[in-house]
């Protein structure tokens, strides 16, 4: 785009977005940069811009440690005990389990005491442990293989 150009689109009384057309506002770009003021400012495209650039594209959602579902069906491929970060102190119990789209993460198993082990059947939700790091899954007590918590006597 020509100097005498750019200075005409940067006096029309439309405010160009930045996020509209990354290509006319280039950090350090000769002969000028844009203000402050006229980047903040966002208004609609004209009809013309929409015909030229197309439909605006948003960027897929982000997925969650589910992906997507609420809860997923599962195998345990293995039971094992994490340490929790600082400051607390105790040993959590959890399993590495096998979910039915293939993928293979780590589960928080709440309450006292499990009955799971190996190749046992267990459903799978979302809701992380706050002081496991990389723990984002919880096994759900009384579905499938793993039992409801026991009361206390």
């Amino acid at each position: 785009m020509s100097c005498s150009g750019f200075l005409r689109l940067l006096a029309s009384p439309l405010r160009w977005s930045i996020n509209a057309f990354p290509h006319a506002f280039v950090p350090g770009r000769w002969p000028l940069t844009p203000s402050l003021g006229q980047l903040e400012t966002r208004t609609m495209a004209t009809l013309n811009q929409m015909h030229r650039k197309g439909k605006p594209k948003f960027p897929p959602p982000k997925l969650g440690p589910t992906f997507g579902n609420p809860q997923l069906k599962g195998v345990v491929l293995k039971t094992m005990i994490r340490k929790p970060k600082k400051p607390n102190s105790a040993n959590r119990k959890c399993a590495r389990v096998r979910l039915s789209n293939g993928k293979e993460v780590v589960c928080f198993i709440p309450g006292e005491g499990h009955n799971l082990q190996e190749h046992s059947i267990v459903l799978v939700e979302g809701g992380r442990t706050q002081d496991l790091p990389g723990v984002k899954l919880k096994i759900v007590r009384g579905k499938y293989d793993c039992a409801h918590v026991q009361k206390k006597k």
